[in-house]
């Protein structure tokens, strides 16, 4: 057996392995940064979340100090038709 083709049955299966690595390893690489592009996707969800939370919670103490002067006015107008009537 010559010497060139000896040499080459060696170097191909370890150049083989040394590409699969390579690919695998590229691969690990590209799979966390989509996961981490998306973790961020989702951090933003929750950040809108919490403001439309705390919007909507302001919006409601609002309706609710309304509605508690619509009742007042309510009650005195009650109380004034049972005087009248």
């Amino acid at each position: 057996m010559s010497a060139s083709i000896y040499l080459l049955t060696l170097c191909l299966p370890l150049a083989t392995v040394l590409l699969v690595i390579a690919i695998r390893s590229f691969s690990a690489v590209q799979q966390a940064k989509a996961r981490l592009a998306h973790e961020g996707s989702f951090r933003q969800i929750a950040e809108k979340a919490a403001t439309a939370e705390a919007e909507t919670a302001a919006a409601l103490t609002a309706i609710q100090a309304t509605l508690g002067d619509v009742r007042a006015r309510l009650t005195a107008i009650e109380k004034v038709l049972k005087d009248v009537g």
